[in-house]
């Protein structure tokens, strides 16, 4: 039999300009834009990113590069002189401007009934919350790879537990930059069970599991991406069968909740990491995500 052909020609990706317009450092206005063309398949934007858009002069500017690029433009200005260059700017280029915050502004000032600030990055302040967050990323490198006394590890809001490679410390510093203190600490055969984390009072312990088969797979792209030599049961199909067997069983005979990373990205586990966080300081703890 002939092999099965497709039902129609491939379909070529679509490529637009789209230009990000920010009066502070643009990252709000940058996951926004990614969020939104992540919801359509084929389409590529050409990102063109204007940060720290605060005088006429840089307002200029930014038109010219949207003249030379047509496209779509994107932005979260406050300054209301600014938002008026950049709306009859676009107007006289026929160019569409959405300003992305718009529509959850209005709706949150209707329904608290309060005054819209016009105070310029003012979600970027160096408040609390903005050291905690700091305090956080220093904690999360400070106490990563097992690193660490328990009386230092009671410090932590979350200790990750798991095999090598299940994404632990990158999670960590997600995490962290939420203002989570996060530690880690990996479970390696012949040295380190995990056992030590169970005296733990403060902390919400969380087992991280990921399948054999990708965990093979991860630890080899690692090995061959550094060039080094590794022991055999490092990426041995049976050895990390076993490694990861006893990880799961050690979670569950301690009553930790678990995390599958198998196909979740850093993202994803950390939120899943956050919700489990919540139960925990509401004392309603969950088993599994």
């Amino acid at each position: 039999m002939s092999p099965a052909r497709p039902s129609g020609p491939a379909r070529l990706a679509t490529y637009f300009h789209v230009h990000l317009v920010s009066d502070s450092t643009g990252e709000t206005l940058n996951a926004m834009a990614k969020a939104v063309t992540a919801r359509f398949d084929g389409v590529i934007p050409i990102e063109h990113i204007y940060a720290l858009v605060r005088s006429d002069k840089q307002m200029d500017r930014v038109l010219q590069e949207v003249a030379a690029a047509p496209g779509v433009v994107l932005h979260t200005l406050v300054d209301r002189e600014l938002r008026e260059q950049l709306e009859e700017g676009c107007r006289r280029l026929d160019m569409p401007q959405i300003g992305a915050l718009d529509p959850l502004v209005g709706a949150m000032s209707r329904y608290l009934g309060a005054a819209l600030s016009t105070r310029v990055g003012a979600q970027h302040a160096l408040d609390h919350d903005y050291f905690n967050r700091i305090a956080a990323l220093d904690y999360a490198m400070a106490y990563d790879d097992g690193q660490g006394s328990l009386e230092q590890l009671e410090g932590a809001d979350v200790v990750l537990c798991g095999v090598s490679r299940t994404s632990k410390t990158p999670t960590c510093i997600y995490l962290a930059h939420r203002g989570i203190r996060a530690a880690n600490v990996p479970l390696v055969p012949g040295q380190e069970d995990g056992e030590r984390l169970t005296k733990l009072k403060k902390p919400l312990v969380i087992g991280l599991t990921v399948s054999p088969d990708r965990l093979v797979q991860i630890r080899r792209n690692r090995i061959d991406n550094l060039n080094a030599n590794q022991s055999s049961n490092y990426t041995d199909q049976d050895a990390v069968r076993d490694e990861t067997i006893k990880a799961r069983r050690a979670f569950e005979r301690r009553g930790w909740p678990t995390i599958d990373v198998t196909r979740r990205s850093v993202e994803e586990t950390a939120a899943a990491i956050t919700n489990l966080l919540s139960e925990h300081r509401n004392h309603k703890i969950g088993t599994t995500w």
